[in-house]
C-alpha cells in the first residue's frame, strides 16, 4: 500500500486489527525485514510496518532525511490508518526516528522500544564518518553497501545468516543512492534524546547485543540504566531481528 506524502509515494504494510503496533526498520533496511513478525504478531493486534523515505519502496522527499522528516512520514501513514494510540518499536535508525516520533506526538505511543539502538546523538568519530561513508556511497554503492551490512555482525554470524544478509545487501542496493546519502546526513544531526527518554513514563525498553560491533555493549547498558528503561540483552550482533529472530519475536508478542 501507498501514500502519497509531500509529492513522494510513501510505501507501507498493515496486517490484523486492534491494539496496534508499528515497527520501523534501520538504516539499509525495508519493511521487508518485520515480514514474518508482521504475519505472526498480527494474528493478536494491528501491525504496521513503514518504508522509511529513501528506503525499500518509499521515495525520497529531499536531500537530508532528518529524523523528524522521517517521523512526520510515519505520522502521515497513522493519519491514512486511523491509529490515535500505538506502541512503537524501532531498529538501529528506526530507534531514532521512534524517539523523534515521541519527541512530536507524545500522546500517541503507549510505549516504546529501541532495537540496537540508542538515545544519543553521533560521537563526533561518528559524526566524521557518515560524511566518509556519503562520499563513499556517491563513488561505489555496492562497495558501501556491502561493507556497512557485514560490519553489523560479528564474522562468524555473516557466514552463519550468509542467506539472509545477502538477500539485506540486494534489497539496499535498489535503494536510490540519494535515499542512502539522506538518511546518512539524517542520522549525522539528530538530537540527543537521553533526557527524553528518561522523561518518559510509559513503557520503555532498550534492546542490545553483547556483540554489536557497532554499539558499545557496557556503554547502552549504562545509558539504559540512567533513562531508567527495562535492559533486554541478546548474545549477539547488531541485528536481532536476524541473530535473535525468536527472542525479540517472542518480546515483541508479549509487549501490550
Amino acid at each position: 500500500m501507498e501514500i502519497n506524502h509531500k509529492n513522494t509515494s510513501i510505501h507501507y504494510a498493515t496486517k490484523g486489527s486492534g491494539n496496534p503496533l508499528i515497527l520501523l526498520h534501520g538504516f539499509l533496511e525495508s519493511l521487508e525485514i518485520w515480514k514474518d513478525f508482521q504475519d505472526k504478531l498480527s494474528e493478536k493486534r494491528q501491525v504496521v510496518c513503514i518504508d522509511l523515505p529513501g528506503h525499500g519502496r518509499s521515495g525520497c522527499i529531499d536531500a537530508i532525511h532528518t529524523m523528524r522528516e522521517m517521523a512526520l512520514t510515519v505520522k502521515a501513514v497513522l493519519d491514512i490508518l486511523n491509529i490515535e494510540k500505538a506502541f512503537f518499536a524501532g531498529h538501529s535508525m528506526g530507534g531514532y526516528v521512534n524517539l523523534e516520533f515521541q519527541n512530536i506526538f507524545p500522546t500517541i505511543p503507549t510505549g516504546l522500544a529501541l532495537i540496537n539502538s540508542t538515545p544519543k546523538a553521533d560521537s563526533e568519530e561518528r559524526s566524521i564518518n557518515r560524511d566518509k561513508s556519503t562520499r563513499l556511497v556517491s563513488k561505489n554503492k555496492e562497495a558501501f553497501v556491502n561493507m556497512a551490512i557485514s560490519n553489523l555482525l560479528t564474522p562468524e554470524n555473516n557466514k552463519k545468516f550468509e542467506p539472509q544478509v545477502d538477500e539485506l545487501k540486494h534489497r539496499a542496493l535498489n535503494f536510490p543512492t540519494e535515499g542512502i546519502t539522506a538518511a546518512l546526513q539524517g542520522m549525522k544531526i539528530r538530537a540527543d534524546h537521553s533526557r527524553l527518554l528518561e522523561s518518559i513514563k510509559k513503557p520503555k525498553y532498550i534492546i542490545a547485543g553483547k556483540n554489536d560491533p557497532i554499539l558499545d555493549y557496557k556503554e547502552i547498558k549504562k545509558v539504559s540504566a540512567i533513562c531508567k528503561t527495562r535492559f533486554l540483552s541478546y548474545p549477539d550482533g547488531h541485528l536481532a531481528f536476524i541473530e535473535n529472530k525468536n527472542e525479540l519475536m517472542e518480546f515483541l508478542h508479549f509487549i501490550d
